[in-house]
């Protein structure tokens, strides 16, 4: 017992608050959405998803994550279910909105993808950590790459645009983090120029295209793909100081911003809590930022290290997207906020991302 209150002691309890702090503005949006449609469904389920997530996180933080580095075998095992979870969802997951990334289970679904971040995290940790005196080598970054494009060619398939940027996004910055030349970097980013400009003639889909499109000229179609930026622009402006109130925001209430439990529960937020609000959650995703950079600095060893700014990029790069997909400076690629959208899947892997980060930090 008195070591279980020891452990407890020395975890980080100012980034613990802060992640309970994000998850309540999360679930006072979602109270707000369901007084709108009379349904509570969403927001009991999310309640029981902080609970499993909660217990997750503490269980996972009396793990001592650095002896991972001494088990490949293991990491290779969780990398291939997660690829077997991926492939899995293209023959059994149903359609919805003419994507397959969910399994369905009763009224519950499950996303396979959330959780494939936190193995390839700890995969390019491990990779990296062993071969950072020889980054100069492009054949490591081309291998880690290939471990990053098996999962990518499985989200296509879904399709997935929006998760297939944020693993992309995960392997560039702890490519960056681990050392990579500038020289390797600049062709990385010729190449990803040029995949781009083929994949535009031969894999994305019109609908893909048009957001694209709809982004770079909005004048061109402003009631089409272009209104859903519209009206979450126009609710966050709506939010003035102080907001509107709870369940008093017009476009959230009448449904005219859609996604506002999702996608767009940043702008949600704000048309109802205004400047304040939103001024709050950017405080509070800095301070989890920074703690968990914190740890990173305190780390021993390259992989605890790696481990820990592999989960900064990935908290800052959903970050970046979600609000930019809200303020209208990034395309709409379907990427929720971390802690505060709705979703089971998202909420349960960020506190194991958390648990994972707990443990480095009682171990440093």
């Amino acid at each position: 017992m008195k070591s279980f209150l020891l452990h407890l002691r020395k975890l980080d309890w100012l980034m613990i608050i802060v992640v309970l702090a994000l998850v309540a503005l999360g679930l006072r949006s979602l109270y707000s959405i369901s007084l709108a449609k009379g349904d509570f469904l969403n927001f009991r389920k999310q309640l029981i998803f902080l609970a499993i997530g909660v217990f997750l996180m503490i269980a996972l933080s009396f793990f001592d994550w650095r002896s991972l580095y001494a088990n490949p075998y293991l990491i290779l095992i969780l990398y291939l279910i997660s690829l077997l979870a991926l492939a899995g969802l293209i023959f059994f997951a149903p359609e919805i909105r003419g994507v397959k990334s969910w399994y369905r289970i009763g009224k519950i679904s499950l996303d396979p993808i959330e959780f494939t971040k936190i193995v390839l995290i700890i995969l390019l940790a491990k990779y990296f950590s062993m071969r950072h005196i020889e980054m100069y080598r492009i054949q490591h970054i081309l291998l880690s790459g290939f471990y990053v494009l098996l999962p990518v060619i499985l989200i296509f398939f879904q399709p997935n645009m929006g998760s297939i940027l944020v693993l992309i996004s995960l392997w560039i910055g702890i490519l960056f983090v681990s050392g990579i030349k500038i020289r390797h970097f600049l062709i990385l980013c010729c190449c990803g120029f040029l995949l781009f400009l083929l994949g535009w003639n031969t894999l994305l889909r019109d609908y893909q295209k048009a957001r694209i499109i709809d982004f770079i000229f909005p004048q061109q179609e402003p009631l089409g793909v272009s209104w859903t930026q519209t009206q979450a622009k126009i609710a966050i402006g709506a939010g003035g100081l102080f907001g509107q109130g709870l369940g008093k925001g017009s476009q959230t209430q009448y449904g005219f911003l859609p996604e506002p439990h999702t996608d767009f529960i940043f702008a949600s937020l704000a048309e109802e809590t205004g400047l304040v609000g939103v001024g709050l959650i950017l405080i509070l995703f800095s301070i989890l930022i920074w703690r968990i950079l914190k740890i990173a600095m305190d780390s021993k060893t390259n992989f605890c290290r790696l481990l820990s700014l592999g989960f900064a990029i990935h908290f800052v790069s959903q970050i970046f997207i979600n609000i930019g997909m809200n303020l209208g400076i990034l395309p709409i690629i379907g990427i929720p906020l971390p802690l505060v959208s709705y979703g089971g899947s998202g909420l349960i892997a960020s506190f194991i991302s958390l648990g994972i980060l707990e443990g480095l930090k009682v171990r440093q």
